[in-house]
């Protein structure tokens, strides 16, 4: 509370519809300075919608919203950042050919007068920025360098600067570690925690449970747009939450791993590979069974989805499927070889968004056989497959763009089983997925496994690697640093991620 003992954001009967459908229905929802307010709920649950309202992309069809107790309605986003209100969406939005001071300072540029005009005061810009960056210890770059030389994690602490540029007091962050690698999250873990310390209060919007026990003092959960708790997170835990979420108990959140028996024969063989990014590179995936792959940003583990699924192509050593020699040399002949990848940017790589949900089905079918298989798959069985994975889409015509997360990533699964592959490499497969789907999900790859299919999973999310593997591959420069039985700890992963163990 402030000085008043009223909250800094005050939300209250909140509601809002689209095409006669309401999204959010009577939210109420407070924030504190100084305090981390997660708010949690299935994708389509009306979280991001709120979040929209409240920073003036849309408009509520009632209730209202206030800073320190004074009523306010915000017309365009613009109203909302004036009044200390910034937004740090999940995709980032900073114009990569200027330096991190430009965007900073982008449309608000300090200026001085010239001989005959104003002029933008650079150096003013590039003192403010360093001062920004200064204040939340973000010293490793400077505010003249490009943002594309930037990291993620990098570019992600100028968005938040570029919201205190313009005296941001609340801070909505959606999904604010879905680009980041395992190792940068806990600079934004520190970040947080300067700006909480400023009494900068943050909303905070994500899927990741342990983020939300570890970072935020409240949670509020939204289900089908309406608020079904606001609890002290002291005082609950995952399985509340949740049943909260979901409308029912999730006991088994991930599902059983396969027993010995339970594996056939071996599946992939890599011996001796490598490429520019690899080296070295021997493994065996058996039929039936999910490896794990874990390893810090740049360590090679996506090089190495890159490379089975001929991306990246091997240049050395040697790659068997079902004991036949294999070495594809791009995408499209590891899919006719059998081999499928779901990459970790569906919107960007996987799906085309305009399109509708059954063209995107078909999109390797279409693309990789060029029509061999029309006659064997036809739409109707790649219908039944959307069905199977529960694909939420109202409409097998209604475009992808409009599905929530859970439910395109179930799409693009869908287009790479219809092309019946006996290799399936995922690489982030839940990135950006609900609780909910995110369980859906893992059931139906661990279904996939038990009938056979052989999948070698790429996560940034160590519970999910442990939970869902039958061993865990680790990868360090561009090599696998130590290989793990079923159910390794997280900290043996780090030790074997970071280089403080060397496997023997």
């Amino acid at each position: 509370m402030n000085q008043r003992g009223t909250p800094l954001l005050t939300v209250r009967g909140m509601s809002r519809s689209f095409v006669g459908i309401r999204v959010l229905t009577e939210v109420d929802l407070d924030l504190a300075p100084g305090e981390v307010h997660a708010v949690v709920g299935e994708n389509g649950a009306g979280k991001s919608t709120l979040m929209k309202v409240i920073a003036g992309v849309h408009q509520p069809d009632s209730g209202r919203l206030e800073i320190d107790g004074v009523p306010h309605r915000f017309p365009d986003p613009a109203s909302a950042r004036r009044a200390g209100i910034g937004i740090i969406h999940q995709e980032l939005t900073l114009l990569p050919d200027r330096t991190v001071a430009e965007n900073v300072f982008l449309g608000r540029e300090p200026v001085g007068r010239g001989p005959r005009r104003l002029l933008v005061d650079r150096a003013a810009m590039v003192e403010r920025t360093r001062a920004l960056l200064a204040e939340v210890g973000a010293v490793s770059f400077d505010p003249g360098t490009l943002v594309r030389r930037l990291s993620v994690a990098q570019q992600q602490v100028v968005e938040i600067v570029k919201a205190l540029a313009g005296d941001a007091r609340i801070l909505v962050m959606d999904e604010p570690t879905a680009p980041l690698a395992e190792h940068e999250v806990d600079l934004l873990y520190d970040l947080v925690r300067r700006l909480t310390a400023r009494g900068i209060a943050i909303l905070y919007i994500s899927h990741r449970m342990r983020e939300i026990f570890d970072l935020s003092d409240r949670v509020t959960v939204l289900k089908d747009g309406r608020v079904t708790g606001t609890l002290a997170t002291r005082d609950t835990d995952r399985d509340e939450l949740v049943r909260l979420m979901v409308g029912r108990e999730l006991r088994d959140y991930h599902p059983p791993l396969a027993a010995p028996g339970d594996l056939g024969e071996v599946r992939l063989a890599v011996r001796g590979a490598g490429n520019d990014r690899l080296r070295d590179i021997t493994v065996e995936v058996r039929a039936g069974e999910v490896v794990g792959v874990a390893g810090l940003q740049g360590s090679g583990r996506t090089s190495f989805a890159r490379a089975l699924f001929g991306a990246d192509p091997l240049t050395t050593g040697e790659m068997w499927l079902d004991g036949r020699p294999v070495r594809p040399n791009s995408p499209r002949a590891a899919i006719r070889a059998g081999i499928a990848l779901v990459t970790e940017d569906r919107k960007g790589q996987g799906l085309v968004l305009r399109q509708p949900v059954l063209d995107n089905a078909l999109l390797v079918l279409r693309a990789a056989f060029a029509g061999r298989r029309r006659a064997e798959v036809e739409p109707v069985e790649v219908g039944e497959l959307l069905t199977r994975l529960d694909v939420r889409a109202g409409a097998s015509d209604r475009e992808v763009r409009f599905l929530s997360g859970g439910n395109q990533q179930k799409v693009v699964l869908a287009k790479w089983l219809a092309a019946r592959p006996r290799l399936l490499v995922l690489d982030e497969p839940t990135r950006g997925v609900d609780v909910g789907a995110k369980a859906a999900i893992h059931e139906f790859v661990r279904d996939l496994a038990r009938q056979g299919l052989s999948v070698v999973m790429v996560s940034s999310e160590l519970p999910e690697l442990i939970g869902m593997s039958d061993r865990v591959l680790v990868f360090r420069d561009g090599t696998i640093s130590g290989e793990l039985p079923a159910r390794p700890s997280e900290e043996r992963i780090m030790r074997l991620s970071t280089g403080a163990e060397v496997a023997v």
